[in-house]
């Protein structure tokens, strides 16, 4: 999805979108029932750590994406670390009500999120919107009518930028001889939208015409992009795995808090 970003070919680029997707659903559910503290946080140093090893970027692009992640995951878990109940308190002021107990929960949902968001991230960096539509018609039978449609649809987004773009610059130039009486508030903002809208609803049509010209139908169709499963699929499976044994086994070996359940208040 970020090719023009890319610096690098990782196996995970060449591993296929459903395994990627499967193994996020199922990593999303395992840690809905991690409750032990430390497994979350080897959890997710290791996830961390398989993305910043295979994302492939340029580190711009990553950075954006991991600050965005950590600074959103932080945010959601205030509410639970404010105002959450616990019998050692570390600070009260008015409704606000920190206790020990508030701050390890709202932790270890913050971590929570940042373990899937990891694969998640890992997944977007890797992926190629193209090879995502021809898998899922490739393999989970979707029609070639409706995949085409969305590949379509997001293909038309940075078009709609460009259009946008173009015609605020040509707005701009336009205003410097017109009198501001005449593009103030709504009407500025009805000289921007009604021609961005008629034109892009004209290129839809256009697009649509000539996908049905072309046979994009529910019929049998050959496809001049494969996306095929391969050992790296079995690779990239063994290895989150592997991180999930890891994380489960070290907090017995390798203890940080020893915290066994987040949710009980005898730690």
């Amino acid at each position: 999805m970020f090719e023009a970003f890319k610096v690098r070919h990782t196996f995970v680029d060449d591993v296929n979108v459903i395994t990627k997707i499967v193994v996020a659903i199922l990593l999303f559910f395992f840690v809905i029932f991690v409750h032990q503290f430390d497994v979350i946080i080897y959890s997710t140093l290791f996830m961390f750590l398989f993305l910043v090893l295979f994302h492939g970027v340029k580190f711009k692009v990553f950075a954006a994406f991991i600050i965005f992640t950590f600074l959103f995951a932080l945010i959601s878990s205030l509410s639970m670390i404010f105002y959450g109940e616990g019998t050692h308190t570390w600070f009260k002021l008015g409704f606000l009500h920190i206790t020990r107990e508030s701050f390890v929960r709202g932790i270890h949902l913050t971590l929570r999120l940042i373990t899937v968001s990891c694969l998640g991230i890992l997944i977007s960096l890797t992926s190629e919107i193209v090879m995502i539509f021809y898998s899922v018609m490739q393999h989970l039978k979707v029609k070639p009518k409706f995949a085409y449609a969305f590949m379509a649809a997001i293909r038309m987004v940075p078009i709609m930028l460009s259009s946008f773009i173009q015609l605020r610059h040509s707005l701009k130039m336009r205003y410097q001889v017109v009198d501001r009486q005449h593009y103030k508030g709504l009407k500025r903002l009805k000289h921007m939208f009604i021609p961005l809208l008629s034109q892009n609803i004209r290129r839809a049509h256009q697009l649509s015409v000539a996908m049905e010209k072309k046979g994009f139908q529910d019929g049998p169709r050959t496809y001049y992009y494969k996306a095929p499963f391969s050992y790296k699929d079995v690779l990239f499976v063994i290895i989150i795995l592997l991180l999930i044994v890891l994380s489960c086994s070290l907090p017995h070996w390798l203890p940080i808090t020893a915290i066994q359940d987040v949710r009980s208040h005898n730690w």
